[in-house]
């Protein structure tokens, strides 16, 4: 029997004012410029709601970018949903930041480049880090729970100290450090972003030290390309979250539109039919699908033969165990890469374009 989903990804759309090297989404927005509209979104939500999701991200791109942002919170939190906000805090103004705590946002997750100015603008590629340090004092000066999150990368680690008295300066109540992910443009920036070993080691001590001596929650994800084993991608495909893109695509992770997968869309067919029944969300669900040496590991129920969307990526086969495995025939073009970034000294990052 399919469990429920605990949490829903709403990608309220994919537009964005940053440029970051790092970014993960889809390369092909035009696949996603009809977004849903406010109604459509209501509808989604109830329907989440519905069949047991209790938490709602509203991310992007930047959500802050769709006018309607306001109300679809407030559909969000009506029904009972605990509504996070995913957000560059680029355009997070006071007044909008009143009209969202009217409205009943329960949470903020704001993303930082850099703890230096410089770098930070340089990064995001454009002028934005004094506006997203005012937007976190507003924030806390509302009295929402702040969470920080960095996306970590070669260029930014070794300021992961900084980062995180940037952190604690501006009230934070969590830090998510995350390793770059490397899909979309990220894939292209690759090399450059993946850090060296010796960066890794450097930045998980001052993860210890400050985990000991800090009030607030720090949330460390090492890079998938220097682990023994894979992470189980979302808990387990199709398990316990569901995406939804601005088109109304539904996927089990923000990635899996890179599948060679038939669609599923929320524009024509209810959201409980695709949760339980759809091609996209079964095709990886449980264990029966995979190939040894996944079928014969006694970590098969651990990590669920680790990301699809990664495997795909790196080997061309969904089905493939993921090359991150140190047990996967395919492991070799991971420790190729890992070789390559303990090789390098520098290498400049493509900025992705605005959009």
């Amino acid at each position: 029997m399919t469990s429920s989903p605990f949490g829903l990804l709403a990608e309220l759309t994919y537009r964005c004012p940053l440029s970051c090297a790092y970014c993960s989404n889809p390369l092909n927005m035009a696949e996603y410029t009809d977004e849903l509209s406010t109604d459509e979104w209501t509808r989604v939500f109830t329907e989440a709601r519905d069949l047991g999701v209790l938490q709602c991200h509203l991310s992007g791109g930047e959500p802050l970018l769709r006018r309607d942002l306001v109300p679809l919170v407030a559909s969000a939190s009506a029904l009972g949903l605990y509504t996070n906000l995913v957000t560059s805090a680029v355009g997070l103004s006071r007044p909008k930041a009143e009209q969202l705590k009217d409205a009943g946002l329960d949470h903020v997750q704001v993303s930082v480049q850099a703890d230096a100015p410089a770098l930070s603008d340089e990064i995001a590629g454009i002028p934005s880090f004094q506006r997203k340090i005012d937007a976190m004092r507003v924030v806390k000066e509302l009295g929402w729970p702040l969470t920080v999150n960095v996306v970590l990368h070669r260029q930014n680690i070794d300021r992961i100290a900084d980062l995180l008295t940037l952190a604690e300066d501006a009230g934070a109540d969590r830090v998510e450090l995350a390793n770059t992910q490397y899909y979309g443009w990220a894939w292209r920036n690759r090399d450059a972003l993946l850090p060296s070993r010796a960066q890794l080691e450097a930045a998980e001590q001052v993860v210890r030290d400050a985990r000991s001596r800090l009030a607030m929650d720090v949330i460390y994800v090492i890079p998938d390309y220097y682990s023994k084993y894979p992470k189980p991608c979302m808990g387990g495909w199709a398990s316990r979250q569901l995406t939804v893109t601005p088109n109304g695509d539904v996927l089990p992770c923000p990635a899996a539109q890179s599948l060679p997968l038939p669609r599923a869309s929320v524009r024509s067919s209810p959201l409980a039919w695709i949760w339980g029944e759809s091609p996209v969300m079964n095709a990886f669900r449980g264990t029966d699908w995979m190939p040894d040496p996944c079928r014969s590991c006694e970590r098969q129920d651990v990590d669920f033969g680790g990301c699809r969307c990664q495997a795909f990526q790196l080997t061309g086969d969904p089905a493939r165990t993921d090359p991150v495995c140190h047990l996967s025939p395919d492991h070799a073009v991971v420790a190729d890469a890992v070789a390559a970034a303990n090789s390098l000294v520098h290498l400049e990052l493509i900025p992705r374009p605005h959009r």
